[in-house]
């Protein structure tokens, strides 16, 4: 019996000559109308923009926290019984013999500086830190916020975000996409990864569709991405300088002003439009090895300066924590809890003061800040109450923090993986399908989570042991690196590592941009490695025109809000593309099996 051979005639009509030479015009008015619009609604109409978009990112959590707790721990149970299973683990994403183009040094880099860079910049001490005041077990009350019992469920979630699950969503993307294109030799673009579902069907506006909510996905994802960074940027060109005119010196701590973000926002993007013009296998390879040197660099100053053995301590009791608990935190959603179901909860002597308690529900709060932020009568109300109240609140906190923290990241992960996982194809042929799972889900992770282990641990001991006394707690995410080495070292050698990771963030950054300049490219173009050159500009300044009004349309004291909004926004629509590339996948490799067992018709 033999099996009819996988369709492979993917058909993108590209323009022959004109403006959009190579370039597929559907997708690309299409892409460029939407962001386009976005543009403009937030340039002209910011505060009904950012007002908006907040409404509907909070209305999407409501409706679909579970989807998207549920689904990125499929997405990782998935691809750990793909890697297992002989003979699908052992295919060769290549033809028979094809090596791989890249070393395996390069390769890491690569992957690591597209995928994490300015995540870990950002959040290795950042994420630790919150997490070790707000997370499930300090609101469910079992433990004391930013206390030593805090410090394993800090590290456990600290490890969720940071560790397999968010590999995954990028390789399911990555795997789908290599997999087709090096095997069957079909165009490395999103549409492709469907074609075992839909087959000629994709080549219509179905396929026009999926392309466009891979472009409109990654624009998002990039663009939170570099927002982060930059405000990182800016936070240590201030450490160095002191220029308070990019800063907002009116808070309990200094933090980036929309004028300081979106001068170093043209700044980075200058430098990434150059880089991505060069080429992958020119700019972003030789940024990602100094990247990556960097990176170890400044790390050697944590192990040597910081809580080194306190950090491997709590890496080998917070990997073993999380492993124990990795069902749980795959498939565990919460789900929203009304007002009325709040004040049903209540005892009766605080029904009548349902709205003023309602703090109970709030995703950040534990029982000493409930009950230190009431006032008038509810803060009258005796222990038993007060504590029978916060009780009553804590579906609500658990679904606020869920949906405000790991939902948050699991949408950015997924609105980032169009721009990852089209990487991480683009530069990993003629690796096999368990050498791809291994080398982008385990070994990055483990690496993340030193990095976390390292930096945040030694933060988190630096305010245990009482010596940076509430300074790295009380900082913003983005300045908590800096003020983590001014506790460490001083004098001159604080000053040259200071320059050196304003130097690792500017190299991340510029990499991250010109990596999704160059991969939005390559949809436009049907799958082409090597695009046209104004085509990366433009995108490069359309990319810069998102970031900077969205960044202008948000609350002063909240730049990234509507940047946020916007991204969990678009991951929705990819995240449902991304469930039925497992399912393509799922098709695509029982199909072939069956054809190097049977043979193919036609042969």
């Amino acid at each position: 019996m033999k099996i009819k051979a996988p369709f492979t005639e993917i058909d993108i009509n590209t323009q022959d000559d004109g403006f959009y030479k190579d370039n597929s015009l559907p997708i690309a008015l299409l892409s460029k109308s939407i962001i386009v619009a976005l543009v403009l609604w937030a340039l002209l109409f910011p505060a009904n923009a950012n007002a908006t978009l907040g409404s509907w990112n909070w209305r999407i959590l409501e409706v679909f926290n579970s989807f998207y707790i549920v689904i990125v721990g499929f997405f990782a149970f998935f691809l750990l019984v793909i890697a297992l299973l002989p003979k699908t683990g052992a295919r060769v994403m290549g033809q028979a013999g094809e090596k791989p183009e890249f070393s395996n040094f390069s390769w890491f880099s690569m992957m690591f500086g597209a995928g994490l860079g300015v995540g870990l910049m950002v959040f290795a001490t950042a994420e630790p830190i919150g997490l070790w005041g707000s997370n499930p077990e300090v609101l469910s009350g079992a433990v004391a916020a930013n206390s030593e019992d805090a410090l394993q469920s800090a590290f456990r979630y600290t490890f969720l975000h940071y560790g397999f699950h968010a590999w995954a969503i990028y390789v399911v993307t990555g795997l789908s996409l290599a997999y087709y294109a090096y095997t069957r030799g079909m165009p490395l673009t999103i549409r492709s990864a469907l074609t075992p579902l839909f087959g000629r069907h994709i080549n219509g506006p179905l396929g026009h569709v999926v392309d466009v909510l891979g472009v409109v996905a990654t624009i998002l994802g990039v663009s939170v991405t570099i927002g982060f960074g930059v405000s990182q940027f800016i936070d240590g060109v201030y450490a160095i300088t002191g220029m308070e005119w990019m800063m907002d010196m009116t808070g309990d701590a200094p933090a980036p002003n929309k004028v300081g973000l979106v001068a170093g926002l043209v700044m980075i993007m200058a430098m990434s439009i150059i880089s991505a013009v060069s080429g992958v296998g020119k700019g972003v390879k030789y940024l990602s090895n100094l990247n990556l040197v960097l990176s170890l660099i400044l790390l050697l100053t944590f192990v040597v300066f910081g809580s080194f053995v306190f950090a491997m301590s709590t890496y080998g009791s917070a990997f073993v924590d999380y492993v124990l608990h990795f069902a749980q935190l795959s498939f565990g959603p919460w789900a929203p809890q009304s007002a009325a179901e709040f004040a049903a909860a209540l005892p009766e002597a605080a029904k009548p003061l349902a709205a003023d308690l309602a703090a109970a529900q709030g995703p950040w709060g534990s029982y000493s800040g409930f009950v230190g932020g009431l006032t008038g009568a509810a803060a009258e109300l005796d222990e038993d109450t007060l504590k029978a109240a916060y009780a009553a609140g804590e579906n609500g906190r658990q679904f606020s923090w869920q949906a405000q923290w790991t939902t948050f990241y699991w949408a950015w992960w997924i609105a980032f993986s169009p721009f990852v996982g089209l990487f991480l194809a683009r530069i990993s042929k003629g690796r096999t399908v368990r050498e791809f799972i291994i080398g982008c889900v385990f070994a990055p992770a483990m690496v993340c989570f030193a990095w976390m282990a390292i930096l945040g641990g030694t933060a988190i001991d630096l305010e245990l042991a009482g010596n940076a006394d509430g300074a790295i707690i009380g900082a913003s995410n983005t300045a908590k690196l800096f003020v983590t080495l001014g506790q460490m070292i001083d004098g001159g050698f604080l000053t040259g590592i200071t320059i050196m990771c304003v130097v690792l963030i500017m190299t991340f950054l510029v990499t991250s941009a010109d990596s999704g300049i160059l991969v939005l490219n390559t949809i436009m173009s049907g799958g082409e490695e090597e695009t046209s050159v104004k085509h990366r500009i433009i995108w490069g300044l359309i990319l810069t025109a998102v970031i900077g009004t969205l960044i202008l349309a948000a609350g002063e004291n909240n730049p990234m809000d509507a940047l946020k909004s916007a991204m969990i926004i678009g991951a929705l629509p990819f995240t449902v593309v991304m469930g039925l590339m497992c399912v393509a996948l799922i098709k695509a490799f029982y199909r072939d099996a069956l054809r190097d067992k049977h043979g193919t018709i036609g042969e």
